[in-house]
């Protein structure tokens, strides 16, 4: 994957974790990302802040120039 797909799959990963964090606390859910909430609250809760995190650090290790470390 090129460095243009991970940055989009990035954001996509932070944009859905923060908006299904954002609108559990309301009650609604995503259809898609329902199957988080079925094992339990804590666990749906986790694993959005655990989405929200990776799509960060992805970014972040995407972006950065490794080459010009040395």
């Amino acid at each position: 994957m090129k460095k243009a797909g991970w940055i989009t799959f990035a954001f996509l990963l932070f944009i859905f974790g923060f908006t299904a964090l954002v609108l559990s606390v309301v009650g609604v859910k995503i259809t898609f990302l329902a199957w988080l909430d079925a094992p339990g609250a804590l666990f749906g809760f986790l694993m959005k802040i655990g989405m929200i995190v990776a799509g960060i650090v992805i970014v972040y290790l995407t972006t950065t120039d490794w080459r010009s470390e040395d």
